[in-house]
């Protein structure tokens, strides 16, 4: 968080957002209080002070070397979880899909130029290269991603990225707000988006967005990602229709709760 908490409303609860989010980004690793203050920019003193409150309402939890996240943060992040209806019935979606039911699903929402992975649907055997549930990555680079700044315009695109960078995670991550633009129009043009290699070099993805219900509601993502080699494409061309239809029907089931049901997993 780049806001200056001096000039913040609430400084106090600005800091403990500020910590939340360090916590998180340091995916289970503790950070010694030291590091914390000098990360929000605080004195040591109110640093403690703040995460002894933390850690009094279970959001934070304090290890011999460091804080790092609490308990509480799990049921506060099922809990919004709980109020998309969409990620309570993709698990049945996929589950009841006789394609997706065996392929690694994952439904994402945007924030920013990131996206954040809201559910996973493991049918196969899990892939350790891909993003879990809470996990955020560059919206520019994955296939959801994609999906999701596909169904904006351009000028909003470009307005999102004016001083954004972007990481190259592979030889093939897009690098520019032309070169994104370029595949927004294509993912526009064919219906969905896909992901060859632009996050990890060996994994391959397609996505398609999912319309939001009611005014008010996010448009939601709906991705499978596979391992893929040039001597063995896990997404070849019959496969990759396949899929897509697979996709296409998912979208519109969670997207409209009037339509028809999905075949029978066989």
């Amino acid at each position: 968080m780049s806001e200056n908490s001096e000039s913040s409303l609430a400084p106090a609860v600005t800091r403990a957002v500020r910590i939340l989010s360090l916590l998180a980004e340091a995916r289970g690793v503790p950070v010694p209080l030291t590091e914390i203050a000098r990360q929000i920019e605080a004195a040591k003193s109110s640093t403690s002070n703040i995460c002894v409150v933390l850690e009094e309402a279970g959001l934070v939890q304090r290890r011999e070397t460091g804080y790092v996240l609490g308990r509480r943060t799990v049921e506060l992040g099922g809990a919004y979880l709980a109020s998309f209806n969409q990620i309570r019935e993709f698990y049945r979606v996929c589950a009841e899909s006789p394609v997706l039911s065996h392929e690694l699903v994952q439904i994402a929402v945007l924030e920013g130029t990131d996206v954040v992975y809201l559910a996973r649907h493991e049918g196969r055997a899990p892939l350790r290269l891909t993003a879990g549930v809470g996990d955020r990555f560059p919206a520019a680079l994955t296939a959801v991603g994609n999906a999701l700044l596909a169904t904006l315009p351009d000028d909003e695109v470009r307005e999102r990225y004016r001083s954004a960078s972007f990481p190259q995670l592979t030889e093939r991550s897009t690098q520019s707000v032309d070169g994104l633009l370029a595949k927004l129009r294509a993912t526009r043009e064919r219906g969905y988006s896909i992901d060859e290699g632009e996050v990890f070099p060996s994994v391959v993805a397609m996505a398609v967005a999912v319309p939001a219900r009611l005014s008010g509601e996010k448009v939601l993502a709906l991705g499978v990602s596979t391992l893929d080699s040039p001597i063995q494409p896990e997404l070849s061309a019959p496969r990759r229709q396949d899929v897509l239809a697979a996709l296409r029907d998912a979208a519109e089931h969670l997207s409209n709760p009037m339509a028809p049901p999905l075949p029978a997993v066989g």
